[in-house]
């Protein structure tokens, strides 16, 4: 038998009570959200913003919560993510500290970009924190630059497994090709705009011991800021921080 905490938090239990119910019955409005919990609907919908702020939830064109791609995400497996976290911060610190914009630490877990880690600009207009965001690997500087990495054969298993189940059409696959062939040449992955209106990114994979790509360092900013004639120098000062968090992430494998 379960014993409830002595030093219940309403609003998490709450919270969590939400994401069940997001789970088990597959949409929700504010109102029933509300009733079911016996609590306001501003406080209702305080709480359901939250979760769709980190992708528990999505809200449809009825204005009704459904469950987020969070809920439906695959364990991240196959990196030491916490040991990546630790070796890569005081890179992601500094980069973050001579570029003045966000960085980040993404895996790829299928066709998800999972953000593992977030280092915030301190300006005044910047690209906020985005730990736990998931988003198309296909669109995501990170996951563009880590589906590079792969070869035709993956990249067919992934996105055309049949005809009938091809998750990209045909147009959207042959340019995804060749934004890959264009990612391999020039050592990283821009997203302009493709996940999020105003906000711009560039991405750059990091590599292990055994050469294989385990994550992808990104940089992101407001798109005012991240025109075309910074990402060159953007990338140079991307790539400085990942040849360093290399060198360590191979150090704490031995």
């Amino acid at each position: 038998m379960k014993n409830k905490p002595p030093y219940p938090l309403a609003s998490v239990d709450n919270a969590l009570l939400l994401v069940q119910m997001l789970r088990d019955q597959g949409a929700l409005r504010v109102s029933e959200a509300a009733e079911e919990l016996g609590i306001a609907r501003s406080t209702a919908h305080r709480l359901l913003s939250m979760l769709v702020y980190r992708d528990f939830a999505i809200q449809d064109d009825r204005r009704t919560y459904v469950p987020g791609p969070a809920l439906a995400a695959a364990h991240v497996a196959g990196q030491p993510n916490q040991l990546l976290r630790t070796v890569l911060l005081p890179h992601m610190d500094a980069l973050c500290e001579r570029v003045q914009e966000t960085v980040n630490l993404v895996v790829r877990v299928g066709a998800q970009a999972r953000f593992l880690a977030s280092v915030e600009s301190a300006q005044l207009l910047h690209v906020g924190d985005r730990r736990g965001t998931i988003l198309p690997a296909h669109l995501s500087s990170g996951g563009k630059a880590l589906l590079a990495e792969l070869d035709r054969e993956r990249l067919e298993q992934l996105y055309r497994p049949g005809q009938a189940a091809a998750v990209l059409p045909d147009r959207q696959w042959r340019s995804l090709l060749r934004e890959l062939r264009s990612v391999r040449a020039q050592g990283y992955a821009v997203n302009r705009e493709q996940t999020e209106t105003g906000v711009c990114a560039v991405g750059m994979c990091v590599h292990d011991a055994a050469g294989s790509a385990v994550a992808a360092l990104t940089v992101s900013a407001p798109s005012a800021r991240l025109g075309a004639e910074r990402i060159p120098a953007l990338a140079r000062d991307l790539r400085a921080a990942v040849a360093g968090g290399e060198a360590d992430v191979r150090a704490a494998e031995l």
